[in-house]
């Protein structure tokens, strides 16, 4: 901080606590111990991960409005980290990489039971939809609706 103290004139500007060898912070000329910078109103109120529920004291990943530790935000499935990452959400808010996402939520194919996925290298599936029914392309062999 550029100055010197005397080991008892170090001392946080709030509650007096003697801060050497202490965490403190630095704002505006006060000096301030670890929790009176982040409590008392010195510091704006820091992120809480919605992940883990603890405070966000680094770097702050912020997706779905919500902030998170980056080693948090992850897939409900593989537990894979998604910073950096594409992801989807799914009606209830849990948040998937996209593979397991398809892997899981794909509708299934009605001629050979599997999961109608992406092809390599693409983030969408094709599919035919007959009689409310879904098929792989190359498994859909035609219906006839006899009446």
């Amino acid at each position: 901080m550029g100055h010197l103290f005397h080991h008892t004139c170090f001392t946080c500007s709030v509650c007096g606590k003697s801060l050497a060898g202490q965490t403190f912070y630095s704002l505006s000329g006060g000096i301030y111990c670890e929790n009176d910078f982040l409590f008392s109103g010195v510091h704006p109120a820091p992120e809480v991960c919605d992940s883990c529920g603890r405070l966000v004291m680094d770097m702050v990943l912020q997706a779905r409005g919500k902030s998170y530790h980056p080693s948090c935000f992850r897939c409900v499935i593989c537990s894979r980290s998604l910073e950096g990452q594409p992801f989807t959400v799914d009606s209830d808010g849990r948040v998937y990489c996209v593979s397991d996402y398809h892997r899981v939520r794909a509708p299934c194919c009605a001629a050979c039971r599997t999961p109608i996925l992406p092809t390599e290298g693409s983030t969408e599936s094709i599919r035919v939809v007959s009689l409310n029914r879904n098929y792989h392309v190359e498994c859909y062999r035609g219906e006839v609706n006899l009446i």
